[in-house]
């Protein structure tokens, strides 16, 4: 049990490292009005990948880790961290919550039904995200802006996230989907 827990804080480190990575240094930041900017990145697609691997705690807590320290050390979003870090563990915990509680997907041989639930997962996780990061981002910019501001602010971060839910998605099922046989026969140890 205790090298169990060791495994998931271990492999918890890697997916927050390689959250932070791909958020970073791989996306394409769109400057909002008011000084402000969202990201079409696959930041959430690691967070995914985390929460089907690990469960929803250790996996949406590796992608929350991961991306909030990209937000702390881009001026450009140290103000937004703080939503980062709630928004990103809620994909995780939901998404493991689906794929682990309700599929069942680390007790399942069936391929089928392995992928079936690991697509419904990701985007019941994502989804949450398309609903709330704009919304969230919405009534900040409101606040600090204006209504009309954080109205295109709100269109614009409502179309990037919608791009990073599919994206990620599809990134996310296809990279389990191929470590699930190694997954299955116990060669990594979660």
């Amino acid at each position: 049990m205790r090298r169990e827990h060791l495994n998931k804080l271990i492999l918890t480190g890697v997916f927050a490292a390689l959250s932070y990575v791909v958020f970073t240094f791989l996306q394409v930041k769109i400057s909002l009005p008011g000084g402000g900017a969202t990201s079409i990145h696959l930041g959430n697609a690691v967070c995914v990948l985390g929460a089907l691997m690990l469960g929803g705690v250790w996996g949406g807590l590796g992608g929350a880790l991961g991306m909030t320290i990209g937000d702390l050390l881009d001026p450009v979003y140290v103000l937004t961290a703080p939503k980062t870090f709630i928004l990103k563990l809620c994909i995780g915990l939901i998404t493991g919550f689906v794929a682990h509680r309700l599929g069942k997907i680390q007790q399942s041989k069936d391929r089928r039904h392995v992928f079936t639930w690991s697509v419904i997962a990701s985007v019941s996780g994502l989804l949450f995200n398309i609903i709330f990061d704009p919304l969230f981002s919405y009534f900040y910019q409101r606040i600090i802006l204006g209504e009309a501001s954080a109205k295109l602010a709100f269109a614009v971060n409502l179309a990037s996230t919608s791009i990073n839910a599919v994206l990620s998605v599809l990134v996310a099922v296809f990279v389990y989907m191929a470590l699930q046989p190694a997954l299955q026969r116990k060669l990594i140890r979660l």
